[in-house]
């Protein structure tokens, strides 16, 4: 296997829509050695690496782990409760 289609493969991996406001170059940054350590028998089918990504999500290095996290949610500031007694 040559390294193009390995990189290419790589480079368009099928990732949620979990992984937030990160792009395809810094996706294929944080995953390219936990895809090829974990998912090689399955390159270059997107669908499958994307699959055992997830099954292997433990063991995935932290930076590729956060691109398989929900985009974290703003919270409302709460606004001050009113005492009942005035």
């Amino acid at each position: 296997m040559t390294k193009i289609p390995v990189i290419l493969a790589l480079a368009s991996l099928a990732f949620d829509t979990t992984a937030y406001a990160a792009t395809r170059e810094e996706q294929t940054a944080a995953c390219k050695g936990d895809a090829i350590r974990y998912c090689a028998f399955y390159i270059p089918n997107e669908d499958k690496i994307s699959a055992c990504m997830k099954k292997n999500i433990d063991r995935l290095s932290p930076r590729c782990r956060a691109m398989f996290q929900p985009a974290p949610t703003a919270k409302k500031p709460e606004t001050a409760k009113k005492n009942p007694k005035g």
